[in-house]
């Protein structure tokens, strides 16, 4: 059997491995081993923080909402309680939109739930 250099394929790892790892700092944008490594942990965070981003926006959309109901002498989770009981299905980033872009539509909506 014939003896195969691995030299090209290799070289073309190496380079897309340096190539996706251009901007970190120190040795993991140089050597290929750390920027390999580097890369490995940045995935990892990726997914993982991707998931973390929708809690975030969760936690956003019930302080605005909060922040609206507030100013109708009801509680956040007596507003979302209320809303259940009537059947209005209009879910937290909705109902966050209107409370910022339109308050007086969100406000006749909380005269709706009287």
């Amino acid at each position: 059997m014939t003896r195969v250099k691995k030299g090209t394929n290799a070289l073309k790892t190496r380079r897309n491995v340096l190539r996706q790892a251009k901007g970190f700092r120190f040795g993991r944008s140089k050597k290929e081993r750390q920027a390999y490594e580097a890369l490995m942990h940045a995935g990892a965070y990726a997914f993982a923080h991707r998931r973390d981003k929708k809690n975030d926006f969760r936690k956003l959309w019930n302080n605005k909402i909060n922040a609206l109901v507030r100013t109708h002498n009801l509680s956040y989770s007596t507003f979302i309680g209320k809303l259940k009981k009537k059947g209005i299905l209009l879910d937290r980033k909705i109902l966050a939109t209107l409370a910022e872009i339109k308050p007086e539509t969100f406000a006749r909506i909380i005269s709706h739930l009287a």
